[in-house]
């Protein structure tokens, strides 16, 4: 185990009330544990991937006939009553959906009692298998607890034992025998563990109150009857949920607390904990199968037997790409003296570096092939009604499946294409519905079974994007497997049917170029449409003309459909209407300071203090405007992104930011980023937070502050952006290295047709790396202009490029390696 991947914490978790923002995660990709780290009472608690509620889904009336009043008003130029059109008509008929919520299955809870204050206490989670530990000394004795979730056996393993050694990375003395001598308890005495174990239903610190809780807690029911534990609750669509515990125990004792509902377990030289969790069905038939399944793991109920399965299915998709930076990867250091360091202005390159095996480890832990896409919370959610738990296309889920590709995790992507397909009748009534055109409309939120619309403002309502935006991650899945039949039955059908809505949404105008409006630039609204008199509102007047994103996202969607057409024999008067709408996409804007508008149409002011970056889509996530390509228009993006004020960014905006920052090729900004990230919206579980809620002045300011990961994924991106960027037409090598990062190297990132692996020494010029072609490859390779002269080996054509005086274009057959080497000139 690398010290870089494994996270030491010195303290508990600690957030008064909400303690499971603080937690240590481990999951399966289906059930996740946070564990708070508790010496005398511990926590653990337990989610569900399937486990939904609250949610409320209305039929859809049809109010198609507002969009010709909302333009017609639009044309007259009131915008502030067209921009409530839709959503009034939908109040006005009674329209109420709501999204479905996350919740907490069940709880474990742990006492054990102490004759002794705790010293050396450690709070450990190895990325390399999952697995969190918690540590301490009680006196002359010492405990370890160990948990994980298996992907091999679909269980919560958990160990308690006394006497076990601690590593050497926490700074502990050395291992103590199981025999020792404690002053305590007249020395001499064999170490054991005793204490009382339960199921139970995790309180809520907001909704203890509510009726919806009550009916919830009314429904548990907890039995506890030999080794064996019962767990069950039932949800509000009448299915039971719940879970079966079952303790096994080397000597010592067992038996029933007081109340029949824990186990108390006493003198035990060591106790495996088991747990099987159901979502579904009837308690009585779950329990049962549960038990029986437990009961069959009985052969291999030995801890380190389970721990061994797990970690092979899991560290094969940990370790599918490697990174080093600086040496951090031997750096020890607590997330606490890793943040102090943070804290001074610069995140070290051990945090840096550890931020992005963290974040590959949560997705990897949060999501699975037979699950749902990864959610903002992942699967440690501690809350009944979780703010903004829902799938939201605006921005986060894509940020959250960004880094996947190039760190060889396409497979995990797959869940985010099922889902959405999952809901495509939804959509097609919503285009239908709301908008009267074929095709789809994705609202912003969704939840499972709920794609209808949620949220009923101007800024998600009047949104028309998100199909577009989806659209690029179908495509850019094909473009990384070369799977065809994925594309055939799924990204093409996809693609098409968003494409369909455009093709009847989109009109005219007068230039002979498209316009689409209503039309936002999420959530930001024109500064000339903000309160006069500076009052800050959530979403004044958003709906506008021609927003650049939603321009640039039909740009994108024509040309991949053009460009997949062409893979697969669509036929050609196909092809000729796409060609056609592409023709008559209206050119960018760029305002009164050089920067890229974010409205096409003038009548609306760039507003800079705001979180969100889209309209510098045809940049970052996109790849329409490059350097070489677009030079004046590459510029207006850097000015655009430069004169966002950081006092308005969120933790998600910022890892967004350094993404743009290393898309323009400037390292320096992009670490910047991350360093401030670091400093206002990191926990010490190293948990990313929308925003600081401190008045520290980084990011706005809001009096909650939910937890996020979009931004954790954020950084792995961001991290990967810097050190590799992966085009249709070209691989950049170490485009945006920033100063702090003179040397590193990465192993099994992948460009679209294969694996490349890089390592280099920035103060000598130093650079090799090798491309393993998997599929037929031509390519443009960039080489960063510090690095010395090149020379080439291996199988494949190699020769100057057109793009630039470091660029090389490559050609490889599938199988063949190529390897540069850049040494300093002498």
């Amino acid at each position: 185990m690398s010290a870089g991947n494994l996270l030491t914490l010195r303290y508990p978790a600690s957030w008064w009330r909400n303690m499971w923002r603080e937690a240590l995660p481990s999951g399966n990709g289906t059930i996740g544990a946070s564990v708070f780290g508790g010496v005398q009472e511990e926590t653990v608690l337990l989610n569900h991937e399937g486990l939904w509620h609250w949610g409320r889904k209305d039929p859809l009336p049809d109010v198609s006939s507002a969009l010709p009043e909302t333009r017609r008003l639009m044309d007259e130029g009131h915008y502030d009553e067209a921009s409530w059109k839709l959503a009034n008509a939908l109040r006005e008929r009674g329209y109420g959906t709501k999204l479905a919520s996350r919740f907490p299955l069940a709880a474990i809870q742990l006492r054990m009692p102490g004759s002794r204050a705790f010293r050396e206490y450690r709070r450990t989670l190895d990325m390399e298998t999952g697995e969190v530990s918690v540590r301490w000394s009680d006196g002359a004795a010492r405990y370890a607890r160990r948990l994980f979730v298996s992907r091999a056996d679909s269980v919560v393993v958990y160990d308690i034992r006394p006497g076990e050694p601690v590593w050497e990375d926490c700074s502990l003395s050395g291992a103590r025998a199981e025999r020792e001598g404690d002053p305590g308890d007249g020395g001499g005495k064999l170490r054991t563990v005793s204490g009382e174990i339960g199921l139970i239903l995790y309180p809520s610190d907001r909704w203890g109150d509510s009726p919806e809780f009550k009916e919830l807690a009314d429904s548990v029911t907890i039995q506890a009857e030999g080794c064996y534990i019962r767990y069950a609750a039932r949800n509000d669509d009448g299915e039971d949920f719940g879970a079966v515990l079952r303790i096994i125990g080397e000597d010592g004792r067992v038996h029933t607390g007081k109340e029949g509902t824990t186990i108390r377990f006493e003198a035990m030289r060591k106790a495996l904990v088991l747990v099987k969790v159901f979502v579904g069905g009837r308690r009585e038939d779950q329990w049962k199968r549960l038990e029986q399944e437990l009961a069959a793991l009985l052969d291999a109920c030995e801890y380190e037997r389970l721990l061994h399965r797990h970690a092979e299915l899991h560290g094969s998709l940990f370790h599918s790409a490697a990174l080093e930076l600086d040496g951090a990867s031997d750096d020890g250091r607590s997330n606490e003296e890793l943040l102090l360091e943070a804290y001074e202005g610069e995140a070290p390159a051990a945090l840096a570096r550890k931020m992005w095996a963290y974040g590959r480890y949560l997705f990897i832990s949060g999501t699975g092939a037979d699950s749902g896409p990864f959610g903002l919370y992942g699967l440690w959610g501690g809350d009944y009604r979780l703010v903004w738990c829902h799938h939201m296309a605006n921005e986060n889920i894509q940020m959250m499946h960004w880094h996947a590709n190039v760190g060889g995790l396409s497979e995990l992507v797959k869940p985010l294409f099922r889902y959405y397909g999952g809901l495509m009748e939804d959509f097609r009534e919503n285009a239908r519905k709301l908008y009267g055109c074929r095709g789809i409309y994705i609202p912003a939120g969704t939840t499972p079974g709920i794609g209808l619309p949620s949220q009923i403002v101007p800024v998600i309502l009047n949104w028309t994007g998100a199909a577009g935006w989806l659209s690029r991650h179908f495509y850019e899945h094909f473009l990384y497997t070369g799977d065809t039949r994925f594309l055939q039955e799924e990204a093409l059908p996809f693609m098409q049917e968003a494409w369909q809505f455009y093709a009847d949404f989109a009109t005219e105008g007068e230039d002979g170029f498209l316009k689409l409006y209503p039309s936002v630039s999420p959530e930001n609204t024109p500064r000339n449409f903000m309160p006069e008199d500076g009052r800050q509102l959530a979403h004044p007047m958003p709906t506008t003309v021609n927003a650049t994103m939603d321009i640039a996202i039909l740009k994108e969607l024509l040309t991949h459909l053009i460009e997949a057409g062409r893979a697969v024999g669509v036929p050609e008067m196909e092809q000729a209407e796409y060609e056609r709408m592409l023709a008559k996409i209206p050119p960018y804007r760029t305002n009164r300071d050089g920067a890229l508008a974010e409205w096409l149409d003038p009548a609306f002011d760039d507003r800079y203090d705001h979180r969100h970056l889209s309209h510098i889509y045809p940049l970052f996530p996109g790849h329409e405007i490059t350097r070489e390509s677009s030079p004046e228009l590459f510029s207006a993006c850097e000015n655009a992104v430069r004169l966002r004020r950081i006092e308005a960014q969120s933790g998600w905006s910022l890892a967004h930011m350094a993404s743009i920052y290393a898309r323009l090729g400037d390292g320096d900004h992009a670490l910047e980023c991350l360093d401030m990230l670091a400093r206002s919206c990191l926990l010490p579980n190293l948990f990313t937070l929308h925003n600081d809620w401190r008045g520290m002045g980084i990011c706005m300011d809001m009096p909650a502050a939910p937890v996020q990961l979009d931004a954790n994924m954020g950084w792995v991106h961001a991290v990967q952006e810097m050190l590799l960027q992966v085009s249709s037409r070209m691989v950049r090598l170490l485009p945006a290295l920033p100063q702090r990062w003179r040397r590193g190297r990465y192993a099994g990132w992948r460009f679209h047709t294969g694996q490349i692996a890089a390592e280099w020494d920035a103060d000598t010029g130093w650079l090799q790396a090798e491309l393993h072609a998997e599929r037929q490859t031509d390519t443009v390779v960039s080489l960063p202009e510090w690095a010395g002269a090149c020379s080439f080996s291996g199988e494949g054509d190699v020769q100057p490029s057109e793009q630039g005086r470091r660029c090389f274009a490559v050609r490889l057959r599938p199988g063949a390696r190529l390897t540069f080497r850049c040494r300093p000139d002498r």
